[in-house]
């Protein structure tokens, strides 16, 4: 589980997810650009994927919110599709303006290049701190909120060594683990990754650590200001903490937990996934000992983790000023790149596809052998179904009709 190795032997990760173009990040967008962008965001049924094809369609967040009624209408939706109102976009950002926090769209310069290799990545996120820590390679160490004195002190030992070796470590400021990773990581570089807005505190007891981050280190989040998170935030959360590092540590774990969560995400993401051995009797033990039976990699001291890491980076680290480069790369989004915008399927082919959809997961690449449909054709008919409310995106590709 832990390495996703290839044939090669090496990492996913090392082999750059996502990577299939060197192309270089786009300019920084215009403040129209980044407007139309939140708004597409923040539009009725626009999760990551529909806003990655929406703008890979049509070149621009703006031509693509001039799109949405059409597209919904034509996949079923009965009623005018909501977009978000350009004044509650320039509310957002200005909120978040004044509490310093920063957005960025996926495909500018700035945003972290491991995230933007994740699929799909998230389309914003605001960033209130250092930004430079984002552009530093990154190792996540997490664990459980009940973690133990000695899992908490293992915790500190693996951030300020790692940390001092010149990565960034990056966690979800959750008590326990999270927190000791985080404050013994305060010198060297930390990366708070939040479930609620920028402003947003919690646990509540962190409000010093979590403006201790924002002042030395970088708080990250998908959220707008103002947002409290809700249960099925925390999951989000966690693929962003997964999704910044090169690596995930996972020091203590309870059998079903939110950090295997961010466990099985890394594998997926094909991140390297390291656990911490714990004593078969303790709870807290039974999530990392059940990680490293399923293939994940045992460390016992920070060297493990270095050793494991430095393969993946183009440079050696250094420790004063920890340059490092990632190996993986960013495939910008054309967000100002004028497109054809593509014709309308014709009412048959749009039959074909809905036809060929079902309740059961099916694969996009299985779709086209079914319909005879071109890719192009499938992409605008599922973009269709999506904005009507009618598609479900399951991952990997896979997508069903909603019931």
């Amino acid at each position: 589980m832990g390495h996703a190795r290839d044939s090669g032997g090496r990492s996913a990760a090392a082999r750059a997810p996502g990577a299939s173009s060197g192309a270089p990040l786009s300019a920084p967008l215009s403040s129209d650009g980044r407007l139309a962008s939140l708004r597409l965001i923040r539009s009725e049924n626009v999760g990551p994927v529909t806003f990655r094809e929406l703008v890979s369609h049509f070149g621009s967040a703006e031509r693509a919110l001039d799109a949405l009624p059409e597209l919904s209408h034509r996949g079923g939706y009965r009623q005018p599709i909501r977009t978000c109102a350009r004044e509650a976009a320039e509310a957002e950002l200005a909120a978040a303006a004044r509490i310093g926090a920063r957005a960025l769209i996926v495909g500018e310069p700035g945003y972290p290049q491991a995230l933007a290799a994740i699929d799909p990545p998230p389309p914003l996120i605001y960033v209130k701190g250092n930004p430079g820590h984002l552009a530093r390679p990154m190792l996540a160490i997490v664990g459980a909120r009940n973690g133990s004195a000695a899992g908490q002190k293992l915790a500190r030992l693996f951030a300020s060594k790692v940390g001092g070796a010149g990565f960034v470590i990056v966690s979800g400021l959750a008590r326990g683990i999270d927190a000791a990773a985080h404050e013994a990581a305060l010198p060297t570089g930390t990366v708070a990754v939040l479930a609620g807005g920028p402003d947003n505190v919690y646990p509540p007891e962190h409000l010093i650590l979590q403006q201790r981050i924002a002042e030395e280190g970088c708080l990250v989040t998908e959220n707008p200001p103002g947002f409290a998170p809700r249960a099925q935030d925390f999951p989000r959360r966690n693929r962003i903490i997964s999704g910044l590092a090169l690596g995930v540590l996972i020091v203590e774990a309870a059998r079903r937990s939110g950090t295997l969560v961010t466990a099985r995400m890394a594998g997926e993401q094909g991140r390297e996934v390291f656990a911490l051995p714990g004593h078969p009797l303790d709870p807290r033990a039974e999530g990392t000992n059940a990680l490293l039976k399923s293939g994940a990699t045992l460390v016992t001291e920070p060297d493990d983790v270095l050793q494991a890491l430095s393969p993946l980076l183009r440079e050696p680290l250094s420790p004063a000023r920890a340059p490092g480069g990632l190996t993986v790369r960013q495939e910008a989004l054309p967000l100002d790149e004028p497109r054809t915008t593509p014709a309308s399927l014709v009412e048959a082919d749009r039959s074909r596809l809905l036809e060929a959809l079902g309740p059961a997961p099916t694969d996009v690449d299985e779709l086209a052998r079914a319909t005879g449909l071109s890719p192009r054709a499938i992409q605008i008919g599922l973009l269709e179904l999506a904005l009507a409310g009618r598609l479900e995106r399951h991952g990997h590709h896979l997508v069903s009709l909603k019931g």
